[in-house]
């Protein structure tokens, strides 16, 4: 029976939802589904990278001889083959990780969110690089925390301004490979000098490492994890080496703690998809990381250089940008008086798109600042965008 003229319902959201903001990265992403638009706002890895053959080979491989349990429920934690493999890969002689020690998630965008229900509480002070990675602004920004940016200069965050400000916090948040937004990287000497402090200190470290493997160099800096295995919460994902669509990432922190994020998880999904854990343990198994990842960094080096090479051809000299090793993305600053959010809608005018970098910062925004990501556009592409752009800002100098 339908009931005639009903009375609408005035929705009352909890004070959380109310706090809810969209991605401004997803909301340009929807403008750069456009054929016509030349790219450089999503952080997506190129679908060039993904081994489509290898990853249909697993799923007829684990669904023809484990069909039942990949199909069935699985323990929150994760399948424990995989867990295990993790554990031996994250270990080192002077620290060994144990299966225990890992949780897997639904991406790692998921473990964010679970670390902001067990970590945070409503005004907890959490630190966070200037900028900072908008997907961890926006999972830690509904359980209501004070932000308090670390001051970076060109080679990352700057680990002795920890020590002034960081007394009480309920946790720091950093990327130290690559970092998104900036393609930054901090040296094993700020690495070492941010894990000291942190102890002294008593604060939990995050390190979120989604792009550590992609070093065009291939030569990964140390892990902070190795260097206190009982102060750092290790952030990793299958995003940027596999692929995406899997969703799936994973947490490495000592044990208590990932008893308690675990509970958090029961509440949020029971578990990370068994069927996805078992067929990437069964791609990844045998060393194919080993072959795939550096057939990913050549192709992002390679068009890393044709951005850089088009930035100092078209751009004016009154913009700088970072000069990455590794990792998806360059970090433009421009002249004071220009606004990258108007920019923007000059730019997609042109059938260009980019990210602003207002969004990154949890406080004080400089709105002369944009990210540019390369690693979907050909070289020949990147050009003509660079180029555009370069035309856009000049005109406003």
């Amino acid at each position: 029976m339908k009931i005639e003229n009903p009375n609408p319902i005035q929705w009352h959201f909890a004070k959380r939802a109310q706090q809810l903001q969209s991605s401004v990265i997803r909301e340009i992403l929807k403008i750069t589904m456009r054929p016509e638009i030349i790219s450089f706002a999503g952080g997506l890895p190129s679908p060039a990278t993904f081994p489509v053959e290898r990853m249909k080979a697993a799923f007829d491989s684990v669904l023809t001889s484990q069909g039942k349990v990949a199909l069935q429920y699985g323990p929150t934690d994760g399948y424990l083959p995989l867990r295990e493999w993790i554990a031996d890969s994250l270990s080192t002689d002077g620290a060994k990780i144990m299966p225990d020690q890992v949780l897997m998630t639904s991406g790692s965008q998921q473990g964010l969110d679970l670390l902001g229900k067990v970590l945070i509480d409503e005004g907890s002070k959490v630190l966070v690089e200037t900028p900072s990675y908008l997907g961890a602004l926006q999972a830690f920004s509904v359980y209501g925390p004070e932000f308090v940016s670390v001051p970076t200069d060109d080679h990352g965050l700057l680990p002795e301004a920890v020590g002034a400000i960081g007394q009480g916090a309920g946790m720091l948040y950093a990327l130290p490979n690559f970092q998104n937004p900036t393609g930054r990287c901090l040296s094993i000497e700020r690495r070492a000098a941010l894990v000291e402090i942190c102890a002294r200190l008593g604060l939990p470290l995050i390190e979120d490492d989604p792009y550590g493997a992609l070093s065009y160099r291939g030569e990964p800096l140390p892990k902070m994890l190795t260097m206190n295995p009982g102060g750092v919460i290790y952030m990793g994902s299958f995003s940027k080496v596999l692929t995406p669509g899997i969703r799936l990432g994973y947490v490495v922190a000592p044990v208590p703690l990932v008893r308690k994020l675990e509970q958090a998880k029961q509440a949020a999904d029971l578990h990370t998809a068994q069927l996805t854990q078992m067929v990437v343990y069964e791609v990844i198994k045998d060393g194919f990381l080993g072959e795939h990842i550096p057939t990913i960094r050549k192709l992002y080096s390679d068009q890393c250089q044709a951005m850089l090479a088009a930035l100092t051809e078209f751009f004016p000299p009154s913009v700088t940008w970072t000069k990455p090793e590794g990792g998806m993305f360059i970090w433009l600053t421009l002249p004071k008086h220009i606004d990258s959010m108007q920019l923007l809608d000059e730019a997609i005018a042109q059938n260009v798109a980019f990210v602003p970098g207002a969004p990154f910062y949890a406080n004080a925004p400089e709105k002369n600042t944009l990210r540019l990501s390369f690693v979907t556009v050909s070289p020949e592409k990147i050009r003509e965008g660079v180029a555009k752009l370069g035309k856009l800002i000049a005109a406003k100098l």
